[in-house]
């Protein structure tokens, strides 16, 4: 049974009322010292440490400066208070490795001394951070086979359109379009040795990134007994090539067949030739 309005009041306040149990009163004990310890003064002096402000700077400023290379780096109060070198600051914060700040930034280039064209790479992707991540990539590997670069210049998009029947039957008179946007990315290498371009492309093309194509159009220049030099060089190609060639198309067998006629009559195989069913029937 709920209780009367009258009481309500008075009741909840004994119920918001906190006893706290009895805590022993320690404040009236109090340590009394200990006839064996020493003065402050002179421990202090004993162990050759400064008691006054004035002994205590002269000795903090004897210190010499923090280099900053060794130990921990200052802290704000001693720059602010002129104890130590403000430089060291600056010194004393940890450095990223120079290949590891290169990442945060722009590629760099190497200037084209002539500016004759030895090769154009065009990329070519649908996605435009694929394009643009290997774009970054291919310029800082030409940098490093010091290579000149120009680029990327971006090529006009290639947009491409479809349209075709939703489905068939029911659905064979509505229609849907579709739509392929191809990015193109253009890097030019600029005075380069022809082998060095080679090397940079074999490169590219053993790290390639997903969803990338390349496209290199190469310029090498030649001396002007050009056809001399062809004629050598097919001569060595033939050489080369001739072991590989041999296991390719219907001369594979051709040696193979010839030894097995020779087996077939040869003494070994002659008195075979009076055997049972050894002539076709008819």
């Amino acid at each position: 049974m709920p209780a009367p309005a009258y009481i309500r009041s008075s009741l909840g306040l004994a119920k918001r009322v906190k006893i706290d149990p009895l805590k022993p009163n320690f404040a009236s004990l109090s340590r009394q010292p200990v006839s064996h310890s020493f003065p402050m003064k002179a421990t202090a002096s004993r162990f050759g440490i400064s008691t006054t402000a004035a002994e205590w700077q002269a000795d903090v400023q004897s210190v010499p400066p923090h280099s900053g290379t060794e130990g921990f780096p200052p802290s704000a109060q001693d720059l602010s208070a002129g104890l130590l070198d403000p430089n060291a600051a600056v010194d004393s914060e940890p450095r990223l490795p120079r290949s590891v700040q290169a990442v945060y930034l722009t590629p760099l280039k190497r200037q084209a001394k002539y500016g004759v064209p030895s090769c154009d790479l065009q990329l070519r992707s649908y996605n435009v951070r694929n394009v643009e991540f290997f774009a970054d990539f291919a310029l800082r590997a030409a940098y490093y086979l010091k290579l000149p670069a120009a680029g990327p210049i971006p090529l006009p998009r290639i947009i491409e359109r479809w349209t075709v029947p939703k489905s068939n039957f029911v659905h064979k008179k509505s229609q849907e379009n579709f739509e392929r946007i191809t990015l193109r990315r253009l890097i030019q290498i600029q005075d380069g040795h022809p082998e060095t371009v080679e090397i940079w492309l074999a490169f590219l093309r053993k790290h390639a990134y997903y969803g990338v194509g390349m496209k290199a159009n190469v310029w090498e220049h030649e001396k002007l007994e050009v056809g001399k030099t062809m004629d050598v060089s097919l001569d060595y190609m033939k050489r080369v090539l001739e072991p590989k060639w041999a296991h390719f198309g219907r001369k594979k067998n051709l040696d193979t067949s010839e030894k097995v006629m020779e087996m077939m009559t040869g003494d070994r195989f002659r008195h075979t030739a009076d055997a049972p069913l050894s002539e076709p029937w008819g």
